[in-house]
């Protein structure tokens, strides 16, 4: 059976390569169909700021003129400067043959070498300030919002029949609430007793935007030195809080200041994966019910983004964020448990902080990467100067 790749274009191709992932997950009752309204929107370059600071290419597979898997890929300009010669791939979906994933992977490469890129990494949905990681275990569950499903094969596929190698692991942690454990309190209270310029507020909904630009500067900080941080420029910052305003419980995002200063910030959202699963990434006909009536599918919470600026890092500012939205989070009766994710494997400091709240990993997600041309050698350091003396 003949498998073409075509080169395809956004936005006018967008709908196409969306509707394949149906086929591509027909049967599977973990996968969420994404919003189209909204998948579209984020596929649209003249909607989608973040296609201003990046060139994308993506991809459809077909077998017998039946579409069959997509693929992108992407140079981010962000990375070239600090990383050059790395690309990423990503929204890599194809059906249950290693051919079709082979076919796809070969069109993104050849695309790749043309313009100078000799090591891939994904998958990211373009980068990894979006959807990213591939599931590797369990697959017996829905993923809890903006975090990714594959089906099991995927991960025999990736390592056993394209050369993929794990570059990173990430975690998502499950916590399941009862009283909150000592020690975590007990690191909270000591902090908040030593530091009385230390205090938490909720998100002001009459101040969305302005408290935007507050997290947008906050994040840019917070995560700069973590593995595969990309700078995200204001206007894509402020297109994903427009996207996450729907979502976003006040009650539950929590900015902590030292003084007049944002030290950190926390945001936690309800999962609307449990509502999602049931609207077929429709909002008309019946889709809009299923919003209406998310309480009665809602019971659990993932904690999105916690951050802490570097100048405060040295200090246990987590501990009183994470306390208050255990608490916010018990005080509503109906949630059983809340997932912190992704945490990427080296991230000692905040896998510690989840292990002490109780935390087990409840899900394993892997980014990969591939050598595809010959990687140039790294710049020497210059040497140091003798000392005088």
């Amino acid at each position: 059976m003949a498998i073409e790749v075509r080169q395809v274009r956004f936005p006018e191709d967008a709908r196409a390569f969306v509707d394949t992932w149906w086929r591509v997950y027909e049967g599977d009752p973990c996968w969420v169909p994404p919003l189209l309204s909204e998948q579209l929107r984020f596929l649209d370059p003249g909607k989608n700021p973040y296609f201003k600071v990046a060139t994308i290419q993506p991809f459809i597979a077909y077998k017998d003129g039946v579409a069959v898997g997509t693929m992108s890929a992407t140079i981010d300009r962000y990375t070239q400067e600090h990383d050059p010669g790395v690309g990423f791939f990503g929204f890599f979906e194809f059906v249950e043959d290693a051919d079709v994933a082979n076919a796809l992977l070969e069109a993104a490469t050849t695309w790749f070498k043309e313009r100078g890129i000799h090591t891939i990494r994904g998958p990211f949905n373009f980068n990894i300030n979006h959807e990213f990681g591939l599931r590797v275990d369990p697959f017996d569950d829905i993923p809890c919002i903006g975090n990714p499903h594959n089906s099991w094969y995927y991960p025999e596929i990736y390592e056993k029949k394209l050369g993929m190698v794990k570059a990173r692991d990430w975690y998502a942690y499950w916590m399941g609430f009862g009283p909150i454990p000592k020690t975590m309190k007990a690191i909270s209270d000591r902090f908040v007793q030593r530091n009385p310029e230390f205090t938490i507020k909720e998100l002001d909904p009459g101040r969305f935007w302005e408290q935007c630009e507050m997290f947008w500067e906050l994040y840019n900080d917070a995560w700069e030195h973590n593995w595969g941080h990309v700078y995200m420029e204001r206007e894509e910052f402020m297109e994903k809080a427009r996207g996450l305003k729907a979502v976003l419980d006040p009650k539950l995002a929590f900015f902590g200041y030292m003084g007049d200063e944002v030290a950190a910030a926390a945001i936690t959202l309800p999962d609307y994966n449990q509502v999602a699963a049931h609207m077929n990434g429709r909002i008309f006909p019946f889709g809009w019910m299923h919003f209406l009536n998310r309480n009665n599918y809602i019971d659990r919470l993932r904690v999105l983004v916690l951050g802490v600026k570097k100048k405060y890092q040295h200090l246990p500012l987590g501990a009183p964020l994470y306390v208050r939205t255990w608490d916010e989070a018990k005080r509503r009766g109906t949630i059983r448990g809340v997932e912190a994710s992704l945490i990427v494997d080296d991230n000692h400091r905040m896998r510690g902080a989840l292990e002490k709240l109780g935390g087990r990993i409840r899900a394993t997600y892997r980014s990969y990467e591939k050598i595809i041309g010959e990687v140039p050698p790294k710049p020497e350091e210059p040497a140091a100067a003798p000392a005088e003396g």
